[in-house]
């Protein structure tokens, strides 16, 4: 009988500290699971408004492609807008004349003489919230016909 005393004497109870240190351990991964899941929605909050600027600056292009002025003689036209259905998301384009303005020659003789190349650079950046923004390059290039307006056509 006094062993079993002595036993239950030296017992002091570890169940307590070990019980908080596990407390403990799961507080901390359940708050860093919750900061990790706030940052995964700003990066995914962030990744939507880099595409809205990247539609953003392509609606610039496709504006430029159907209203732009494609005059050699002007050196740089300037389009801005608003996406379509959109209050926040807006395009600049700008549409520069390339070569000076000056046609580039046909290549082939014959009736190729008697037209020119014109060429022209789009550049349109696109903007959203949150300052996100995306800038895309197009090339145009213009067929016309030869005009003795320009100094004559350039060479290859």
């Amino acid at each position: 009988m006094f062993h079993t005393r002595l036993i239950e004497r030296r017992q002091g109870g570890a169940a307590l500290p070990v019980a908080l240190l596990l407390l403990l351990v799961i507080t901390l991964l359940a708050v860093a699971g919750m900061r990790s899941s706030a940052v995964g929605f700003l990066m995914a909050g962030n990744e939507q408004y880099r595409q809205k600027a990247f539609m953003a600056a392509e609606s610039g292009i496709e504006q430029a492609m159907i209203t732009g002025t494609y005059n050699p003689s002007v050196p740089t036209v300037t389009l801005t807008g608003t996406v379509p259905n959109t209050t926040s998301d807006a395009y600049t384009a700008n549409i520069q004349s390339e070569l000076g303005g000056a046609p580039q020659g046909a290549i082939w003789g014959s009736s190729w003489n008697s037209f020119s190349s014109y060429h022209f650079e789009v550049q349109s950046t696109g903007t959203s919230v949150r300052n996100s923004q995306a800038t895309h390059n197009q090339g145009v290039g213009i067929i016309a016909p030869y005009t003795p307006t320009f100094s004559g056509p350039g060479g290859l």
